[in-house]
C-alpha cells in the first residue's frame, strides 16, 4: 500500500510540475486545441517532467549501485570521484574535438567515469581502516583533486563558464530534441535488474560472493561500468544532482532492506519523488525566476545525510 501511494504522489506531482511555469497552461485552452499551449505543453513542460524522473532514478540506482559494490552507505558517483571524472572527460573533448558531437562526449564522460571510479575503488583497498566515514571522505578528496584538475584547464582554455553548467544541475533549459539520450537509462536499468540478485552477493563481500560462485571482480566491474554510463548520461544532459545518490537508497534500505532486486524501483521512484520536490520548490521560491534544482537538492540532500551520519554513528 505504501508502495501504490509514493507512485500517486509521484504522479500527482509530476502533473503539478507541467503546470508550473512563467507562462500558464490553462487546462480548458488545451482541451480546446490552442496550439500555442499545446506547443509550450510538448516542447517544455513534458521533456523537463520526464528528464526529472529520468534522472531522479538514474541516479539514486547509481548510488544503490555503489554502495552494494563498495559495502559502504555512503558512496554515491558524487562521493566516489564518478562525476568529477566524467565532467574532465567532457573537458579535454572539448579542448582537443571542440565541434564533437552530443554523442562523442558522452562516450568521453563513460569512459572517464569508469576510469575514475576503478581508480577510487584501488585507493579504497589501501585504507588501513573499516570504518564507513573514511571511504566517502575517499571519494571526496579524489574528486576534489579530479575537479582541480578540470577547473585548471578551464581557466586556461576560457572554458570556465562551460564547466560551470556541469557543476550544477539544472533542468531549464531542458526542452524537446535536448534531452532525448536520457532514455538509454531505460535499457540501463534492466541491465542493472537482471544483475541484481549478483550485485546482492558482491554486497555481502568478496570471500562470501566467490564461495557462492559469483565472479566477484567481473560483477564489480559490470557495475561499475553500468553506473558510469548512467552517470555520464545524465551529467551531460542536466549536470551534476548532488547527494540523490547517498540519501535516496539509505532511506530506502531502512525501510526495506538491502536486496537489490526488491529496492530497485522503489529507489527509482524515490529518487523521482525526491527530485521532483526539490525542482518545484526552485521554480515557485523566486517565481518567475528559478534556481538551480542542484541548490534545493544540496540544501535538502545535506540536511539529510548529516541525519543518516549521526544517526548510523549512535547506531
Amino acid at each position: 500500500m505504501r508502495k501504490i501511494g509514493i507512485l500517486l504522489v509521484l504522479f500527482l506531482l509530476s502533473a503539478l510540475s507541467i503546470f508550473i511555469g512563467v507562462k500558464d497552461l490553462v487546462l480548458q485552452a488545451l482541451f480546446q486545441g490552442d496550439s500555442q499551449q499545446w506547443l509550450i505543453l510538448a516542447t517544455t513542460r513534458v521533456p523537463r517532467t520526464v528528464s526529472l524522473i529520468l534522472a531522479g532514478a538514474t541516479m539514486s540506482i547509481c548510488g544503490l549501485i555503489m554502495q552494494q559494490l563498495t559495502q559502504n552507505k555512503f558512496v554515491s558517483p558524487t562521493t566516489a570521484g564518478t562525476m568529477d571524472s566524467a565532467r574532465l572527460g567532457i573537458l579535454l573533448v572539448m579542448l582537443f574535438l571542440p565541434n564533437a558531437s552530443t554523442t562523442v562526449r558522452t562516450l568521453a564522460a563513460f569512459i572517464f567515469a569508469f576510469l575514475g571510479t576503478m581508480v577510487f575503488l584501488g585507493l579504497s583497498r589501501l585504507l588501513p581502516t573499516k570504518e564507513p566515514i573514511f571511504l566517502p571522505l575517499l571519494g571526496v578528496m579524489f574528486g576534489n583533486i579530479v575537479g582541480s584538475v578540470a577547473t585548471f584547464f578551464a581557466y586556461q582554455f576560457q572554458l570556465i563558464q562551460n564547466m560551470s553548467s556541469w557543476l550544477q544541475g539544472n533542468f531549464s533549459l531542458v526542452a524537446k530534441g535536448s534531452y532525448e539520450l536520457l532514455y538509454l537509462t531505460i535499457p540501463l536499468f534492466l541491465v542493472i535488474y537482471l544483475f541484481a540478485y549478483y550485485f546482492t552477493i558482491v554486497g555481502l563481500g568478496e570471500d562470501v560472493a566467490i564461495n557462492l560462485g559469483v565472479n566477484y571482480r567481473l560483477i564489480q566491474t559490470l557495475g561499475i561500468g553500468l553506473v558510469a554510463a548512467a552517470s555520464g548520461l545524465v551529467l551531460i544532459m542536466v549536470g551534476t544532482v548532488p547527494f540523490l545518490g547517498v540519501i535516496v537508497p539509505n532511506i530506502v534500505s531502512l525501510i526495506y532492506g538491502d536486496h537489490v532486486k526488491q529496492n530497485l524501483w522503489i529507489t527509482a521512484v524515490s529518487g523521482s519523488l525526491f527530485l521532483m520536490v526539490c525542482d518545484i520548490l526552485s521554480r515557485i521560491v523566486i517565481a518567475p525566476y528559478e534556481i538551480p534544482v542542484s541548490l534545493t537538492v544540496g540544501i535538502l540532500g545535506s540536511l539529510i545525510f548529516i541525519y543518516l551520519l549521526v544517526g548510523r554513528k549512535r547506531a
